[in-house]
């Protein structure tokens, strides 16, 4: 992350916020940050490249709430945020919001959530109160937009963070259902942020912001320098003995495993607690606030080791991370480095130790071309194959059903049908009675 020679306090901001800034540490401006914060703070719409851990949230949190203090509130009816910023993901959705109290710690100001999984009807009602921030997925906004919990005709500012990834992830429809139940593009500010302003982002901003300007922040190395990369080709099969081998000879405090799938995600967990490396769990599929309940683990003591599939890989902050596993190297390009982006955050350093294997290698020279190297290689060492100890297989428990199934067999109560029953199909015998 870049640093400029200027500094917060040379933008001339509020008191209130200048604390939260101070708070924060914050000092000088990054280089998306000097290079839109100015901008922002006119009031022009932006179209902003730049990558995660650049600084950006901080960069447009500023500028809502300068405008929010200064700007007299629009005149409206029931309830209406006066900025709203639409995230691709839910942990990306918490970590702004969480941003956002602690940056705005001093000011009078209610920044809620809307968000899946979790505190479906305490987000409704909160938000039926009244909003000055609100921070989001496309999904639970859109729901509670349909229920007219809130409108959106009166909103000042409007914030789509990583417009890439919304594509990536589908929710582009979403996304424009929102942006034509606001105000005129006009009569609001719209700031984009993306790691790529591709075509696809282009006319979307195009289509739906005020002349927005092309702030393009492309870093020296799409890999930050203070991580340590390095990679170990070993056959699908070696790769659990070897992680043991690593784990027990890395320097590492805390560290997060990657992997493709939520059943690796899960084997491997199993093994890693019956070995002596407590570990928990983050993937899609896992309730909201057990997945709250993890992270606030992991961020503090308690947990060292998560074991999580690309759901982690933005969005996610946590200090501390000194070492990235890729169990399984990414079968998309980007999240590669998003993913080793989670370690050397705020300037610390950090490794990141890939395995490729015969089942994800094919992704490798996509991977390499995208950073602009190849991945440092190293022959893995035959003393680090540690075979660990595996947990012992579950027992079968056989269905409560009567009958008692039999592993893939379907249940066969009173009343139920046999596979072959000629029930409900023509058997060419004349219906009637004979």
């Amino acid at each position: 992350m870049k640093l400029s020679e200027i500094k917060f306090s040379d933008l001339d901001l509020p008191e209130q916020l200048m604390r939260g800034v101070d708070d924060c540490g914050f000092e000088y401006l990054t280089e998306v940050q000097a290079k839109s914060i100015p901008k922002t703070l006119e009031g022009k719409d932006l179209a902003v490249q730049a990558q995660t851990g650049s600084g950006k949230t901080a960069a447009f949190l500023i500028t809502i709430f300068k405008h929010i203090m200064e700007k007299p509130k629009r005149q409206t009816t029931n309830v209406c945020p006066r900025a709203i910023v639409i995230t691709p993901t839910r942990e990306l959705a918490v970590q702004v919001a969480s941003d956002a109290r602690k940056l705005g710690a001093h000011l009078d100001m209610r920044i809620l959530l809307a968000y899946g999984g979790v505190d479906y009807d305490k987000q409704r009602k909160d938000i039926s109160k009244g909003v000055d921030l609100l921070v989001g997925t496309p999904g639970r906004l859109i729901d509670y937009l349909k229920q007219r919990v809130y409108h959106l005709k009166d909103v000042e500012i409007a914030v789509i963070d990583e417009a890439d990834r919304m594509f990536d992830m589908g929710f582009i429809a979403d996304i424009r259902f929102l942006m034509r139940r606001m105000s005129d593009f006009d009569k609001r500010q719209s700031i984009l942020y993306s790691a790529t302003l591709g075509q696809r982002v282009m006319e979307l901003s195009y289509e739906y912001m005020n002349t927005p300007e092309l702030v393009e922040v492309s870093p020296d190395t799409v890999v930050a320098d203070n991580v340590e990369q390095v990679l170990y080709h070993l056959g699908s099969k070696e790769k659990l003995a070897y992680l043991m081998g690593l784990l027990e000879t890395e320097e590492w405090k805390k560290a997060l495993i990657f992997v493709n799938t939520k059943h690796m995600a899960n084997r491997l967990k199993e093994v890693l607690n019956h070995n002596g490396y407590p570990a928990a769990v983050l993937s899609g599929d896992i309730a909201q606030d057990k997945r709250q309940k993890v992270l606030q683990r992991f961020k503090g003591d308690d947990l060292k080791i998560l074991v999580a599939t690309d759901v982690a890989s933005r969005g996610l902050h946590v200090e501390g991370i000194t070492h990235v596993f890729n169990y399984d190297l990414p079968q998309d390009t980007e999240d590669y480095v998003h993913r080793i982006g989670r370690t050397a955050r705020a300037g610390a350093s950090g490794k990141a130790i890939t395995f490729a294997c015969e089942d994800y290698v094919f992704t490798l020279p996509e991977i390499e071309d995208f950073i602009g190297h190849s991945i440092p290689t190293e022959p893995p060492d035959n003393e680090l194959f540690k075979e660990p100890k595996m947990p012992p297989r579950k027992p079968y428990k056989p269905s409560n059903k009567p009958g008692g199934n039999r592993p893939g067999q379907r249940g066969r109560g009173p009343g139920s049908q046999r596979s072959g029953s000629n029930k409900g199909r023509r058997t060419g015998r004349p219906s009637g009675k004979r």
